[in-house]
């Protein structure tokens, strides 16, 4: 599908100053992936020989200035993976940006500070955008950061009333892959989704259940469908606002389950500890299966705490069973998507990285990318944002993906289909 937005790529930036908003919203400086994908957009533009280029981004949440969210070693980090320097101005607006702006030369490069330092970013104050814009000289605005285009944030929505605005190679690539899945995927087409809240993804799932041919769900989340079927889940996360929101995901693929093939796969068993530090020892509880704990115990017959989680237990992860069976899903798809760890998996615990809580993660992960060709089929693999990325790139596992998203909420919102402000801001093609 094509993007119908006006790219870098139809305007003229040649001379002029351009201001860049990117989105380098990241947990820390080694995580670098949402950096490194904004590469190929600032360097396409400095080929066109623009007068400047100022880069502008958002780090955090902060109420006021906050040294330890600053953007300075982001902008170092940034000029390393360029090879040029990358000039920073101590704030976003005002005479400090317009003094470092006066002493830089044709071509150079400028990352201001974080955009969250001033209350008007996410109020979309039309001053808060015309002031950045007095303080650079901008003549023209790019978007390229996904993960923000789901606000209405003056770097956002604001900004694109004042000055031509066109989309960067990233957010293109972003729109065109992920619209292209959600409306002509490859089948068997099979969704893992994972996390915590429901609320945070009901459409999106409603979404999936329609268009996919299975949806397994983990993590979290899948307590509360555990719940409702009765299964005691001892003090594991879910949320009792989203028990009413899980029965009417369920009661849909039932309801599809009954008229075509389709499959809506749940836990079967589960590790439980009881902490979620990574410090405690686990153990396997049979929800369903009727497997680990049956060959333990056999011949004689598994006792109830086997089948159940206790009190002072909670679920931290997908057991073997669970993650044996979604992978078995996925050696058959021709298209993934997947968004959602399905344990605890950014606990590290005494066992070293990704132990002991991401196990039923990476069996998954792995049935999706086939290591060593074991996938008779390569399915295409479309990764959220989130959590979900950030796994994948700590796994080092990035590059076997198709398509691994920058964007946490604005590509749930985009897969459920929604309109996002800072896209539909942006100049039309035609």
């Amino acid at each position: 599908m094509s993007f119908n937005k006006k790219t870098i790529k139809d305007v003229g930036l040649a001379d002029k100053v351009i201001l860049l908003r990117a989105d380098y919203n990241l947990p820390d400086i080694d995580s670098d992936y949402r950096i490194k994908q904004s590469v190929p957009t600032i360097e396409y533009i400095l080929k066109q020989r623009p007068k400047l280029l100022v880069i502008i981004s958002h780090l955090g949440r902060p109420k006021k200035v906050d040294k330890e969210l600053s953007l300075q070693p982001i902008a170092r980090h940034l000029g390393r993976l360029l090879n040029r320097r990358v000039y920073f101005a101590p704030d976003c607006i005002g005479d400090e940006v317009k003094d470092v702006v006066s002493r830089l030369k044709d071509g150079d490069v400028l990352m201001l500070e974080n955009l969250r330092f001033h209350a008007g970013e996410e109020q979309n104050s039309p001053e808060f955008a015309k002031a950045l814009i007095d303080a650079t000289g901008a003549e023209m605005f790019v978007q390229d950061g996904f993960g923000v285009v789901h606000r209405a944030h003056a770097s956002t929505d604001a900004i694109t009333r004042l000055l031509p605005s066109v989309a960067g190679l990233l957010l293109e690539r972003e729109v065109e892959t992920i619209t292209e899945v959600m409306k002509n995927p490859e089948r068997p087409l099979v969704a893992v989704i994972g996390g915590a809240k429901i609320s945070d993804k009901l459409e999106v799932m409603n979404r999936l259940v329609e268009l996919a041919d299975c949806v397994a769900v983990g993590g979290a989340m899948a307590n509360n469908f555990l719940k409702i079927r009765g299964y005691a889940i001892g003090h594991s996360l879910y949320d009792k606002d989203d028990l009413k929101l899980a029965r009417e995901v369920l009661g849909k693929a039932e309801a599809k389950s009954r008229k075509q093939s389709f499959s809506f796969l749940l836990p079967v068993d589960a590790v439980v500890s009881k902490t979620v530090d990574g410090r405690s020892s686990t153990r396997i509880v049979d929800l369903a299966s009727h497997t680990i704990s049956d060959i333990e115990a056999y011949p004689r017959i598994p006792k109830p705490a086997a089948y159940n989680v206790g009190q002072n237990e909670a679920i931290v992860d997908i057991g073997p069973v669970s993650a044996a069976k979604i992978a078995g899903r996925l050696g058959l798809a021709k298209t993934v998507i997947w968004n959602g760890t399905l344990g605890v998996a950014e606990v590290h615990g005494i066992a070293g990285a990704h132990a002991p809580f991401a196990h039923g993660t990476r069996v998954v992960a792995d049935a999706m990318i086939g290591p060593h060709n074991r996938h008779p089929i390569k399915p295409f693999s479309l990764v959220g944002g989130g959590d979900t990325s950030g796994y994948v790139e700590s796994a080092g596992l990035i590059d076997d993906f198709d398509h691994v998203s920058t964007g946490g909420g604005a590509s749930l919102e985009l897969m459920a289909g929604k309109q996002l402000p800072g896209i539909e801001a942006l100049l039309d093609k035609n």
